[in-house]
């Protein structure tokens, strides 16, 4: 059975690099979302391992959707994490205190992806 994991970020070139970095690992179907509420649609379709999300979206934000995600029942277990340009240490804290599982700052080494996507997985 393959763990599925869900990519949501609004920029192609990160949503592809993350799609082409996890779809390498065995095991793994990748789906995509362009925003927040492309992400809504999407989740009640399927059963999540994994979620990824960037934080700067239009409409709704990875930080809105992470609220959603944690106050959903099917969802509040699930691993999460956030893949983002925003650096500062009040921005992880935020993230991190929201339920976010892993904090990633972009641009990322694909092979540090992999390994927590690999970390979470194997839970």
């Amino acid at each position: 059975m393959s763990s599925k994991i869900l990519i949501v970020d609004d920029s192609t070139a990160a949503r592809e690099l993350m799609a082409s970095t996890v779809q390498a690992m065995q095991g793994v179907e990748v789906f995509t979302a362009t925003n927040g509420f492309d992400a809504l649609r999407v989740l009640p379709k399927h059963q999540f391992s994994l979620i990824i999300t960037d934080v700067n979206m239009p409409d709704l934000n990875g930080l809105e959707l992470i609220r959603f995600v944690k106050q959903n029942p099917h969802y509040k277990d699930t691993p999460l994490f956030v893949v983002t340009t925003e650096n500062r240490a009040v921005d992880r804290e935020k993230g991190l205190a929201m339920g976010a599982s892993e904090y990633v700052i972009k641009p990322f080494e694909p092979g540090t992806l992999t390994a927590l996507v690999e970390k979470y997985l194997a839970k």
